[in-house]
């Protein structure tokens, strides 16, 4: 899951930023409303968590001008206002939900995955493709029933991979989706834990699942 925080406290943001990596999401931050709306312009993100009160354009404006530019991510708006004309408001505005603060960090990482699920597979926690089988609340996956034992990035490899498995997804998508915009891409990190990934999904199977396409990128074989 790829994920923009857009937060000008630095102290909320440096814990949810730390809260958002032992999930094992790649995020973005920024305490700018304006660099906000660029940034959900030129990059693909799954969820935005979107606070309020920004320095610059406040997070209705952000919400709004994202809406206006007709890009459908998920918005979660983070508020200290609990006033009900806020929520109406932000919710009007075009966000997806609404959570006060101070909040629980279980609620917040429970909200944030509800939208994940709803906006890629209509509200269900499970992706089946093949013999392979994804469980996006337990983080675990299986294979013909065999749990592949998956580290947290080896798990959002194969997730990004099944999600996308009617194309070739390059390696810059990957890059973008299961790390974030620090990564560097001239590093073989990509390639090591295709490698892993592979030997886990494919073990014992004599059956390739995962095809490289030299020069490209990856994909899922159709015929597996």
């Amino acid at each position: 899951m790829r994920i923009l925080l857009v937060e000008d406290d630095k102290s909320l943001q440096r814990t949810l930023l730390k809260l958002f990596k032992t999930q094992n999401f790649a995020v973005d931050s920024t305490a700018s409303g304006k660099e906000a709306v660029f940034l959900s312009k030129t990059n693909d993100y799954d969820v935005i968590v979107l606070d309020l009160m920004l320095p610059d354009i406040d997070g209705f404006e952000v919400c709004r001008q994202i809406r206006k530019e007709k890009i459908l991510t998920s918005i979660l708006m983070l508020t200290a206002l609990d006033e009900v004309e806020s929520k109406i408001r932000g919710l009007d505005t075009g966000a997806d939900d609404y959570l006060p603060k101070p909040f629980h960090v279980g609620e917040l990482l429970a909200r944030i995955r509800a939208l994940y699920r709803r906006s890629v597979e209509e509200k269900t926690s499970v992706i089946k493709a093949f013999d392979i089988e994804v469980d996006t609340n337990s983080r675990k996956a299986f294979r013909k029933g065999r749990d592949l034992r998956l580290s947290g990035k080896e798990f959002a490899l194969l997730e990004f991979l099944l999600l996308n498995r009617k194309r070739i997804v390059t390696r810059s998508e990957i890059a973008e989706h299961v790390w974030d915009l620090n990564f560097d891409p001239r590093s073989n990190v990509i390639d090591a834990f295709v490698k892993l990934l592979r030997k886990k999904v494919e073990a014992g199977s004599g059956q390739k699942v995962i095809r490289t396409v030299r020069g490209i990128g990856y994909t899922i074989f159709d015929e597996a």
